[in-house]
């Protein structure tokens, strides 16, 4: 793929619809080869249905939710409804995807199949949660209903390559969310489900971060910017759900999601794989972006090592109490 051609003109003159037409053939590829590898599975197969009972409400025999009812752990349970919650705004996602990067062709395929295999994820931990009573059932339709009703949209919303960009991050951050949550769970079963969800979303980063290759090969100062962008202003897409904040600073105590694991297995992994910072021939702007990217990727390590000492400070007290 070459930089320029002629009917695509210079680089400078790259717009959202000439990237995605020059990009087009990229994704075909990366379509073909994740069917491939894509495996379906039955999200029913991962519920434990025998632990259901009925709730209060229309069943005389319905038995209200108590959290001595749980078999997960109270970060478990705090990080299960943040995810499910992020899963839940599916619609807008799609909205926003099929907007940006169209309906038809190769890119059309992909949203739709995308689209398809997120939604089992909502369906599988919804039915988890409420066949294990992992979580207060009330609690959990009061904030989808509020979170829904907010709507969405991505900070990124404005342009087809930081979007890009963007999911390469997120796809992986929401993998790392649940792969975690599961260990921290408590429930062999919880962990099983949440272990099956982050293989799909490994799948789709690997999707998005190929794409994002090859925009780098395609447009590599405009890409550098996006990148730069999107590092230094990344939020994870559930950040307008309720009580959000105080969920994010329980999980990062949990070592469910924090900025150490968030520099070091999200952002770092993306950026060694794509070689961003090691990448030359920049004009001015792209190599801007690439120092100011590498400038913050520093601080973030400096910052998580801040938060390092505080967590081992705290679990240290927390030790000296239980042994006391």
């Amino acid at each position: 793929m070459t930089l320029t051609s002629a009917h695509l003109g210079s680089p400078s003159a790259w717009t959202d619809a000439r990237l995605l037409y020059a990009l087009e053939e990229v994704v075909e590829q990366e379509l073909n080869r994740h069917l491939k590898v894509a495996k379906d599975w039955m999200p029913h197969e991962y519920v434990p249905w025998t632990d259901g009972r009925n709730f209060p409400g229309f069943f005389e025999d319905g038995e209200a939710w108590e959290k001595g009812q749980s078999k997960v752990t109270e970060i478990g349970r705090i990080a299960l409804v943040v995810n499910l919650l992020t899963e839940d705004n599916l619609p807008s996602y799609h909205h926003e995807i099929a907007s940006l990067f169209g309906r038809d062709g190769a890119w059309g395929t992909w949203v739709h199949r995308w689209t398809a295999e997120e939604g089992r994820h909502g369906i599988v931990m919804r039915d988890y949660l409420l066949a294990s009573r992992a979580v207060d059932p009330d609690q959990l339709e009061q904030f989808r209903m509020a979170h829904m009703s907010e709507g969405f949209e991505s900070d990124n919303r404005h342009s087809m390559l930081h979007s890009v960009a963007y999911v390469a991050f997120q796809e992986l951050a929401t993998r790392i969310s649940h792969r975690n949550t599961g260990h921290q769970s408590g429930d062999p079963v919880c962990d099983r489900m949440l272990a099956r969800i982050a293989t799909d979303e490994n799948l789709h980063m690997v999707f998005y971060r190929n794409l994002l290759k090859a925009a780098f090969d395609l447009a590599p100062d405009l890409t550098m910017q996006a990148v730069r962008d999107v590092v230094v202003n990344f939020r994870m897409p559930g950040h307008g759900m309720p009580g959000f904040e105080r969920a994010a600073a329980q999980m990062a105590i949990g070592e469910v999601y924090n900025l150490r694991i968030h520099h070091d297995d999200v952002i770092q992994p993306v950026l060694r794989h794509l070689k961003v910072l090691e990448i030359d021939g920049l004009g001015p702007e792209g190599v801007k972006a690439q120092e100011e990217l590498g400038l913050y990727m520093g601080g973030l390590d400096a910052e998580a090592a801040k938060f390092d000492e505080k967590l081992a400070a705290r679990k240290a007290r927390m030790a000296a109490r239980a042994a006391g």
